[in-house]
Parts: structure tokens; C-alpha cells; sequence
């Protein structure tokens, strides 16, 4: 085979291999240990803000019944989109299309594959948050609103706790009455250690970052596969076109022209991409033609998406509003400690989103692929996707589609194999054409 070859449907894997499988359970390793990571950082004591007895920002009442609890949380932010990312993908995927005579055993594969990076995006999300904001925590070891509830001050002996600029009395002195200078938190003398280190914690809210990172984690899940976005008129590449986006595009190869030669033939002769990548059945091209004819409008090629769909896609995104909230009128965080957490929680929810799925945009509601055999742990420099196989630059066999025929798809080549093809062919036919003039 050439170095630059297509290499034919042999040459392609069909399954994923135990190369592949091995580093998404080390994927699931790595995270496991950060989350363990912040479990001990949860325990280790944190520094300790100075503070001020006359500080009503900190004098907030103990709330012993939180709104929200620990576990609470955890079940609204993890328990909870497992189990809905199961129901919607066990549902709702592959979709309806899904080409007829379709093996059952390849959509059963697609729905596993959806689980899997639905979950992983999750567990990515939600350890990002907490092995984030553990940390900063206790870097900042800033004072909660109920601090002083939780303190039980040595009042008798202030005067040695006393830290920073020492204000003077009334008659100047040094050794007067205290007047609400900072103190150390060696004043505390509450047995309880774990309550009172936990009040120095209030910045960033955890609860808020948690909540966050996986209720609107599932809103973007959500969003994602019921195509919920602000309607929009689509780009006329062929990367946008209809028949990549589906369940298996390789299946509709019998009846769908979505060649690479197909595309760049058409631009070079300034023809209608469209036209190249149209049905080559009459009754299908007939139906193509009856659709184009509907749309001409700008208009008429975009709707919004039912209410009903933007209500349950919201509805995480809400509640991770009031678990956030509740942190304020339980007196558990000041509302900047809030708000920075409820970004943490955003930032990585979207990132976890982005890292493992498709735009919601124009991604059609699916997950990214596998890596690819040889780049499963590493791509090295050079390399611009872990899809691709290292030497043809092109995606492995579609462990899903288990694509057969005398060659793969020619969508599914990599932008430098592309690039490769057209100096060939540009040399080939610069090539032919001295030939000729010898000739003449």
C-alpha cells in the first residue's frame, strides 16, 4: 500500500481493541484518584483567615438543619444525571436515522458508546469542580458567615491573640479594652475540630460549584440530544450536510454521494456543492428537489424547538440555582464565595461537555468517536486529532459502522491526507501537461 494510500475496509479495525479499551479505564483511573485526592484535601486543616470579633459579616447563627445536605447534593448532582443520561441515551439514541436492516448488535454498540462518554464527561465535570475548589479552599481559608457560632472565643486572654496593627485605646494606650482588632484563630477553643476547621472554608462555595458542574453538565447533555439551540440558518459546507450527522453515514453510501473527489470536483468547477452530494436515486433526488423548494426562505430553514424540550433542559440549570442559593440563607457562604463557585462549576461543566461531545450547535446531539488504535495514550507533535491513524492520517475502521466495501469513506479522511491529494493530483496533472507539450 502507498504511504499515502486509502487503505481498504481489511485494513480496518473493527471493534475497539484492548489498546483503546486500556486507556479509558486509565481515564477513569486518573479521575477516580483526583477525586480521592479531594476527599484528603477535604480533611487536611486549612489556613486560617484572621478575624475580628466585632465582624457582623461573621456573626451569623450556626444553621444546624441545612436546606441542602451532603447528601442531598450528591444525589442531585451525580446520582440524579446518571441516571437521566441511562433513561435519555437507553431511549433516545441512536434515533430515528437509523437506516433500515440496521444490526442491532450496531446500535447497541452506539448506545454504549454514548453512555460511556456521557458518564465520563459527568465524572470529568464534577472532579474538576471538587478537586478545584478543595484546593482554593484551603489556600484562602477564609471565615464563613457563622464563624464566630462555631469559635467559642477566649475571651479572657484576647489581648495574646491579637494579630496585624494593634489598635490604641481611648488614652492611647496599647493594654486597653479590645476594639475589634483582627485575631488570630487560636482564639477558638471549640473541641469540635472538624466543625471548626470546616469554618474557615467558605471560599468558593462548594455546594455551588458542585451543583454547577453537574446539573448544567446535564443541561447541556440535554440540550445536546434534543437539539435544543437558538434556531439558526446552517453553513453550506459539506461538513454541514444532512447525511454526515446521521446515526451511520457510511450505511447511506448505497444512495448518498458524500465523496471527498465528489466535493472538491464540484468546487473546482464552481458547481453547487449540493448538487454533488445529491441522491443518485430519481425518486430520492425527485423528494430532494421538493425540499430545496421549501426552503428557499431563509426563513423556512430553521424553528425553534418546543417549549416543552427548553423546560426539562433548564431544569438542571435551575436547580443548581437553588442548591447555590440556599447556601446564602443557611448563612453557609458569603455571596461572592457563591457566585465564583457557581463559575468554577459552569467553566468545567462546559469543558467536560465540549472535551467528549459534539457542538450542541451542529453537532447533531453525538458524542465524539474512540481514539484511534495507535494514538489511544499518545499522538505526539505533528498529529492535529487522536482519530486518526498515525500513518495514513485518516480514522481507523468505525468500531460501530464496521464499515465494509473496496474502500472507506472518503469523509472520514483527515485534513492532511486531503492536503496530500490535491499536490498529487496538482503535480500529476502539471506532469501530464509537459508530457503533452513534449509531445506536440
Amino acid at each position: 500500500m502507498p504511504e499515502y494510500g486509502i487503505p481498504n475496509a481489511q485494513s480496518r479495525k473493527s471493534k475497539l481493541s484492548a489498546v483503546v479499551i486500556g486507556s479509558y479505564v486509565f481515564d477513569w483511573l486518573i479521575l477516580i484518584v483526583v477525586g480521592v485526592v479531594g476527599v484528603i484535601l477535604g480533611n487536611v486543616t486549612p489556613n486560617k483567615r484572621p478575624f475580628s470579633l466585632q465582624d457582623p459579616n461573621i456573626s451569623f447563627p450556626f444553621t444546624v438543619h441545612e436546606t441542602v445536605t451532603s447528601a442531598l447534593l450528591l444525589t442531585c448532582n451525580a446520582a440524579i444525571p446518571v441516571g437521566v443520561i441511562l433513561i435519555v441515551v437507553m431511549i433516545f439514541v441512536p434515533g430515528p436515522t437509523v437506516p433500515p436492516g440496521t444490526p442491532k448488535s450496531m446500535i447497541w454498540k452506539r448506545k454504549l458508546w454514548e453512555l460511556h462518554t456521557g458518564w465520563l464527561g459527568l465524572a470529568l465535570s464534577l472532579i474538576s469542580a471538587w478537586i478545584i475548589t478543595q484546593g482554593m479552599k484551603n489556600l484562602f481559608g477564609k471565615p464563613r458567615p457563622d464563624l464566630l457560632s462555631r469559635c467559642q472565643p477566649d475571651i479572657a486572654n484576647i489581648a495574646q491573640y491579637i494579630v496585624g496593627f494593634h489598635t490604641p485605646a481611648d488614652d492611647g494606650s496599647l493594654d486597653g479594652a479590645y476594639n475589634g482588632q483582627l485575631l488570630s484563630a487560636d482564639i477558638c477553643k471549640n473541641p469540635d475540630k472538624h466543625l471548626l476547621d470546616d469554618g474557615f472554608r467558605s471560599y468558593p462555595s462548594g455546594h455551588a460549584s458542585s451543583a454547577a458542574a453537574g446539573l448544567i453538565y446535564l443541561s447541556f447533555f440535554l440540550a445536546s440530544k434534543f437539539a435544543i439551540t437558538i434556531p439558526f440558518v446552517p453553513d453550506s459546507s459539506p461538513s454541514k450536510d444532512t447525511g454526515l450527522v446521521t446515526a451511520f453515514p457510511s450505511r447511506l453510501r448505497a444512495n448518498l454521494d458524500t465523496s471527498y473527489e465528489s466535493v472538491r470536483q464540484a468546487a473546482q468547477h464552481n458547481q453547487d456543492i449540493e448538487a454533488s452530494v445529491s441522491p443518485v436515486d430519481p425518486a430520492a433526488a425527485k423528494q430532494l428537489e421538493a425540499h430545496n423548494s421549501a426552503v428557499l426562505s431563509i426563513r423556512r430553514q430553521a424553528a425553534a424547538p418546543p417549549v416543552y424540550l427548553l423546560v426539562i433542559t433548564v431544569l438542571p440549570f435551575f436547580t443548581a440555582i437553588f442548591i447555590a442559593s440556599s447556601r446564602w440563607f443557611d448563612f453557609r457562604h458569603h455571596g461572592f464565595d457563591i457566585l465564583f463557585g457557581f463559575i468554577i462549576g459552569t467553566i468545567c461543566a462546559w469543558f467536560a461537555f465540549r472535551y467528549y461531545h459534539l457542538p450542541i450547535r451542529s453537532g447533531a446531539g453525538w458524542a465524539w468517536g474512540p481514539r484511534s488504535h495507535d494514538k489511544a495514550f499518545w499522538a505526539g507533535l505533528g498529529s492535529w486529532s487522536y482519530a486518526t491513524d498515525k500513518k495514513h492520517w485518516m480514522r481507523p475502521g468505525d468500531e460501530v459502522e464496521r464499515i465494509t466495501g473496496q474502500r472507506a469513506d472518503d469523509i472520514e479522511l483527515g485534513m492532511r491526507y486531503r492536503s496530500k491529494v490535491d499536490n498529487t493530483s496538482h503535480a500529476e496533472g502539471s506532469e501530464a501537461g509537459a508530457m503533452g507539450s513534449e509531445h506536440v
